[in-house]
């Protein structure tokens, strides 16, 4: 199977596509993992995420103008629907989720 581009990814037809934008060396980003992996859980189904190291993909948090990690944006067919930098409680991004499926 083909390694399918990021534009490909975030444009996945009838489900939501949280990015979460990290670093290996970002304290914050480690604290935020077990958060992401609840709110993918909470949503299994209804939720697509993916976790883009910016040190390994420069171009994608270029073409995001991702300038500080942790960063998720939440797509929702292709359009940028809901975007927060830093860490956050999962109460916070499982909002931001829901309201990316109603």
């Amino acid at each position: 199977m083909p390694k399918k581009s990021f534009q490909e990814l975030i444009n996945s037809p009838g489900m939501p596509v949280l990015v979460d934008f990290y670093a290996d060396w970002c304290g914050p980003c480690k604290a935020m993992s077990p958060v992401v992996e609840q709110v993918a859980s909470q949503y299994n189904g209804k939720l697509k995420v993916i976790k883009v190291n910016i040190d390994n993909n420069q171009a994608a948090a270029a073409q995001f103008r991702v300038q500080g990690v942790p960063t998720f944006i939440l797509f929702k067919q292709g359009q940028q629907v809901w975007r927060q930098s830093g860490a956050m409680p999962a109460n916070v991004l499982s909002q931001a989720v829901q309201q990316a499926l109603v």
